[in-house]
C-alpha cells in the first residue's frame, strides 16, 4: 500500500487535510470515504476500512471534514449542507487528480452525506452506507439534553465522544432542512446498507428506512454483534471484504487474481 497525504480546497475556502490510500500496482477504482460525526479521517473503522480496501485494488480518499482534524475551519459554524458541499470538492478533486470516485461509502453520519451528495456525483455507479441515521437529525438526539439551551441562547457546548463541541442553532435548523427519502428513492445507483442489529448509537429501524425508500439493484448485510465505530479491528475488515465483493459487479472491474 501507499500513501498520499494532501489538502484541497472545500466548499467554503478553508483547507481540508486528506489521504488517499492506494494499491502499490493497478487501481481498479477509487472510491470516496465520509466519516462518522465528530470523528475525522483517521477513526479507527475509517483507517482499518481503507487500508482493507487497497488489497483488493480499490483506493481510497477520506478527508477531515471542515472544522474536524487536521482540517481548516470552525466546526460551530458546519452543518450537514456544508458537509455534502466538502464531499462534492473531494469528488472534485479526486476527478482533477486522480480520477472520479465511482464508489462512495459512508460511516454513521457521512452514510447520510453520501446518500444525499451521490446525486452531485455523475461518475458514481455504487454507494454503501455503514451504521447509517435515514434522516440527518438523527444526530441531533446524541445532544438532546441541550436542545432547550441551544435553541434559547443559539448554541452550547456539548461533549461528544468525551470531547467538547460547539453546536449552534443553524445546525439544528439545517438538519431539520434535508428529508432523504426523496433523494433515496432517486439514487439511481447500486445500494448497499450495513448495519449491526444491536447498534446503540443509531437503531436498526433506520437501516430499514434507507433500505425501504431505495429501489434496486440493493442489498442489506448485517454486521450482527459489531459496536457502532466498529472499533474491533475483525469488524472493520469484515466490512472491507463485504464491500470489495459486493462491488465489483458494479464497477465493472475483474475480480481479483
Amino acid at each position: 500500500m501507499r500513501v498520499e497525504r494532501s489538502e484541497f480546497f472545500g466548499a467554503d475556502g478553508q483547507k481540508l487535510s486528506a489521504r488517499l490510500d492506494a494499491p502499490d500496482g493497478d487501481i481498479r477504482a477509487y472510491a470516496l470515504f465520509a466519516h462518522c460525526f465528530t470523528c475525522g479521517k483517521d477513526v479507527f473503522a475509517a483507517s482499518r476500512i481503507a487500508q482493507a480496501l487497497t488489497a483488493h485494488d480499490i483506493a481510497v480518499l477520506r478527508f477531515d471534514f471542515t472544522g474536524l482534524g487536521a482540517s481548516e475551519g470552525e466546526f460551530a459554524n458546519t452543518n450537514f449542507s456544508s458537509n455534502l458541499a466538502d464531499l462534492v470538492a473531494a469528488a472534485n478533486y479526486l476527478r482533477d487528480q486522480h480520477q472520479a470516485p465511482r464508489l462512495l461509502i459512508g460511516h454513521s453520519l457521512g452514510g447520510a452525506a453520501v446518500l444525499a451528495a451521490a446525486s452531485e456525483m455523475p461518475e458514481v455507479q455504487a454507494v454503501v452506507t455503514v451504521a447509517a441515521p435515514s434522516d440527518p437529525s438523527h444526530v441531533t438526539g446524541l445532544f438532546r439534553d441541550h436542545i432547550d439551551q441551544i435553541n434559547a441562547d443559539g448554541e452550547a457546548e456539548v461533549q461528544l465522544a468525551g470531547r467538547p463541541f460547539r453546536i449552534k442553532r443553524q445546525f439544528l435548523v439545517d438538519a431539520a432542512e434535508h428529508s432523504l427519502s426523496a433523494k433515496i428513492a432517486r439514487l439511481k445507483r447500486a445500494l448497499l446498507v450495513m448495519h449491526a442489529p444491536r447498534d446503540a448509537t443509531v437503531d436498526i429501524s433506520n437501516a430499514m428506512q434507507i433500505f425501504t425508500a431505495a429501489r434496486h439493484p440493493k442489498s442489506f448485510i448485517s454486521l450482527d454483534d459489531a459496536d457502532h465505530l466498529l472499533s474491533r479491528k475483525e469488524d472493520a475488515i469484515y466490512v472491507a471484504n463485504m464491500i470489495a465483493s459486493w462491488s465489483e459487479r458494479y464497477l465493472n472491474v475483474k475480480p481479483a487474481s
